[in-house]
């Protein structure tokens, strides 16, 4: 069933990635129009975020974030589907580092990094640094359930030397790399929604606690790497512009979850920027009334 699903999407996703973008957006004007009015994606979701994210504004403000939201959602989709085809000139021109030398000052230092990023704007786009990068770049990801796509979404990174590495397996080859002295570059999305367990860490993301990721920060800790953030900016329809903004280049001595908070506050200030290129659609604060300290115990 996997297998003929693909063949069934492949010529479909083939046929997209050749459209010149003027006609990739009108495609995309058309899917908003049923994602967001007919079928209402997830809309419910963003609506319960947008008004615990943003309280300080008015409904009809919201509404407005909502629509242009779902509108980058689709272009970002097809945007995504676009790099099957795309060349590495056009790639550069669409998506921009502004600083690219802040990054590659960090590789003559000779330590790995850990990029920390957000689903925001275009976080498909960042594997194009690799191709501009001498270190080895890894995306860290959780694997899609059909393999047909999982492999062609690999395919397709290689195109920009990016690997993918599942997260399941990225301690250990983290680990193999550092103790070859093969020097990487790890790339963490880490503002989504963990599994609630009773050690994870909680804290406050645009005022709400929440449970939150550690895990770029132990990593970079246990493997001594200089953390760094990516900050990307919409400049306009199908254009970006990325800025590096260093976290830290001595882990060791900064208080244990501080990277983790410095990074979650560069987050929150990317969204209130301009929140509606942020993925709504993700149920980021579902679990903002399970904390195991507030809950009371069962009679």
């Amino acid at each position: 069933m996997q297998r003929l699903i693909y063949l069934i999407a492949y010529p479909i996703l083939l046929i997209i990635s050749i459209l010149p973008f003027r006609i990739l957006y009108i495609l995309s004007d058309f899917v908003f129009f049923f994602v967001y009015y007919v079928f209402g994606y997830r809309k419910k979701v963003v609506r319960e975020n947008l008004a615990l994210a943003l309280p300080h504004l008015s409904a009809k403000e919201r509404l407005v974030i909502e629509k242009k939201s779902y509108s980058h959602l689709c272009d970002m989709f097809l945007e995504m589907i676009k790099t099957m085809g795309i060349s590495n000139k056009e790639i550069d021109k669409r998506f921009v580092f502004k600083n690219l030398e802040v990054y590659k000052s960090l590789e003559k230092e000779g330590k790995s990094i850990a990029l920390m990023c957000s689903h925001y704007a275009s976080y498909e786009w960042v594997i194009s640094m690799n191709s501009k990068i001498e270190y080895e770049g890894y995306a860290l990801y959780k694997p899609i359930q059909n393999k047909y796509f999982d492999n062609l979404v690999r395919k397709i990174r290689s195109k920009f030397k990016a690997h993918l590495l599942p997260i399941d397996k990225s301690i250990l080859l983290i680990d193999n790399n550092f103790h070859k002295n093969i020097k990487s570059l790890y790339g963490f999305a880490s503002d989504q929604s963990p599994i609630v367990r009773l050690n994870t860490y909680w804290t406050k993301f645009m005022d709400i606690e929440v449970p939150v990721y550690v895990g770029a920060e132990m990593l970079s800790k246990k493997f001594d790497m200089n953390v760094i953030f990516l900050k990307v900016k919409k400049l306009k329809r199908g254009f970006y512009e990325a800025e590096f903004e260093i976290i830290s280049t001595n882990v060791k001595e900064v208080p244990n979850f501080g990277i983790t908070d410095m990074y979650l506050r560069k987050v929150e200030d990317q969204i209130m920027e301009a929140p509606e290129y942020y993925f709504w659609t993700h149920n980021r604060w579902k679990h903002k009334d399970r904390n195991p300290k507030f809950l009371k115990p069962k009679k």
